[in-house]
């Protein structure tokens, strides 16, 4: 994941000034905050978060239905392997 420079607050500023973390997520959309020196957070609208969501959720749908067909289509051979 490519993480925009702007973007990154540390945890030790995150923790003493919430109101940056904000202020970024208002400006860029997003905010990382760095642990040790890597990404571990990301701050985001909560409209966002909510797209994200259901992003997510129709993914996972669209696999539930995938694996169902695949048995469904395979049955037969299913069945004989667990013999």
């Amino acid at each position: 994941m490519l993480v925009d420079t702007k973007t990154i607050v540390a945890m030790t500023e995150a923790n003493q000034n919430f109101s940056k973390v904000v202020h970024t997520v208002d400006e860029s959309g997003m905010a990382v905050i760095m642990k040790n020196n890597k990404p571990r957070y990301i701050v985001v609208d909560f409209d966002e978060y909510d797209m994200l969501s259901a992003a997510l959720q129709m993914r996972k749908e669209k696999i539930a239905v995938t694996a169902d067909k695949i048995i469904e289509d395979n049955m037969e051979a299913f069945l004989e392997l667990a013999k």
